[in-house]
């Protein structure tokens, strides 16, 4: 719950931040006669639109498991870091489209200096909020959040195309005003690609990464009893990982003793490792 309110408010301060921003860049691009300017502005539009996903997907991820969902909700996050690169990907060719369109029309004016200024204005607002927002959703490892800091750096790269386009365009080389846009479209289409493989290894019980499993491998053996370990199956469920494992203990045990020891590496597991939802663990008999 103090990750979903952490979350909440750090969303709830971009969405503010980029309402103004985003207002600005549009005038600009009126007032300037910046087609870079104006694809700009759309851009930081889709920025508000992705942020209130990931509100929707953290406030339901951080609900208790249910009689519908006895596994909890949170790979409802991942659905969310989906949608968020999905707003990428149209956004990006979006702007790549009305870029090639400029350019054939022939149809470019030279851009306002007021242009100039908000590319400037947007550059160094979307970085700080690019550091705001990726700071936060690693402590409260959200993807979603992760997903939509990288929304805010793209359109960072938006704004130094843009910059770049409007200074070209305004000291005679205007094409340079839709290729900047074009060019800038192209990294926010890969930053979507990359975002949606995240959000789909999350939803399709992909293993966690080697250094969880080799560390919950030295929790499990380090625990006292453990002789061997059999088998060790991770898979992860939105921002939680799930942890099948099976142990070999003296085959002369007691079934009481073989308990406490399975009893003991569940918690070791789950107390010692970050973001670790539930461990299973499996009982075999060692023969040395």
């Amino acid at each position: 719950m103090e990750n979903y309110r952490l979350g909440t408010k750090t969303s709830w301060v971009t969405i503010f931040i980029n309402t103004a921003l985003c207002v600005f860049k549009i005038v600009a691009g009126i007032i300037g006669q910046s087609t870079a300017m104006l694809a700009d502005g759309v851009h930081t539009l889709s920025d508000i639109l992705a942020t209130f996903v990931v509100i929707l997907g953290l406030k339901i991820s951080a609900k208790n498991e249910d009689e519908k969902h006895p596994y909890g909700h949170e790979k409802f996050e991942a659905e969310c870091a989906k949608i968020v690169s999905t707003i990428l990907l149209i956004t990006g060719f979006l702007i790549g489209y009305e870029g090639i369109k400029s350019l054939i029309s022939g149809d470019i004016k030279t851009p306002g200096f007021i242009a100039l200024i908000a590319a400037a204005v947007s550059i160094i607002v979307k970085e700080g909020m690019y550091w705001y927002t990726i700071i936060v959703a690693k402590k409260i490892r959200s993807l979603s959040m992760e997903a939509d800091a990288w929304h805010h750096r793209s359109d960072a790269f938006s704004s130094i195309g843009t910059l770049l386009g409007i200074f070209g365009a305004r000291h005679g080389f205007k094409f340079m005003d839709p290729v900047a846009g074009i060019i800038v479209s192209f990294f926010i289409i890969k930053v979507g690609i990359d975002f949606y493989k995240k959000s789909t290894a999350q939803l399709i019980d992909e293993s966690t990464d080697k250094e969880t499993i080799e560390k919950i491998k030295s929790v499990a053996m380090s625990t006292p009893g453990v002789k061997e370990i059999n088998m060790l199956k991770t898979r992860l469920f939105g921002n939680k990982i799930y942890v099948d494992i099976e142990i070999c203990v003296d085959e002369n045990m007691t079934v009481k003793q073989g308990h406490e020891i399975a009893e003991a590496v569940h918690l070791n597991v789950e107390t010692d490792i970050d973001h670790i939802k539930h461990c299973m663990v499996h009982l075999e008999p060692y023969k040395g």
